[in-house]
């Protein structure tokens, strides 16, 4: 059940629990034991709303850096990856494979705004060896959404 669980809730975090009981087979009880379960353990870590901010009037700019960093002896990318989780501005923070070891997703409200997290935040770090800042254009699918739907044409055709 489980799995199930996680699956339905990760794609819909507000379902209801009756139908999520339905849909699992189970009693509501049971769902929402297990789902309590699950945060405790450190299972679920949070509930999210996915916002298309182009459909706002909201400004946001978001970008992906790849850090090449020096791991640190006995502690590997962990120390040097809870610094940079700890600042604010980090939406999201990965151990790489590739010629980068970490990936730090991060949104600002304006180009500058990032450029300076990198320079005056990030950089200057010691175990920072460099860095490459990409800006994204435009998202087309986020968390497994598409955000860009295209409208399709609902006109009737009539041929003549």
């Amino acid at each position: 059940m489980r799995e199930q669980l996680l699956k339905i809730i990760e794609k819909n975090s507000r379902i209801d629990l009756k139908e999520l009981a339905v849909l699992l087979g189970v009693e509501e009880i049971e769902v929402v034991n297990e789902m309590a379960a699950m945060e405790a353990d450190g299972t679920i870590c949070g509930y999210h709303t996915l916002i298309n901010w182009e459909n706002t009037s909201i400004e946001t700019v978001s970008a992906l850096i790849e850090v090449r960093v020096t791991p640190q002896r006995g502690q590997g990318f962990d120390h040097i990856a809870e610094r940079i989780y700890n600042y604010p501005e980090v939406n999201a923070l990965y151990l790489i494979s590739g010629g980068y070891d970490l990936l730090i997703s991060l949104e600002g409200k304006t180009l500058k705004e990032i450029s300076m997290f990198v320079s005056e935040k990030l950089a200057p770090l010691d175990s920072v060896l460099s860095t490459a800042t990409h800006f994204i254009l435009k998202k087309y699918k986020d968390h497994g959404t598409v955000l860009d739907k295209k409208k399709s044409d609902e006109r009737e055709m009539i041929i003549l």
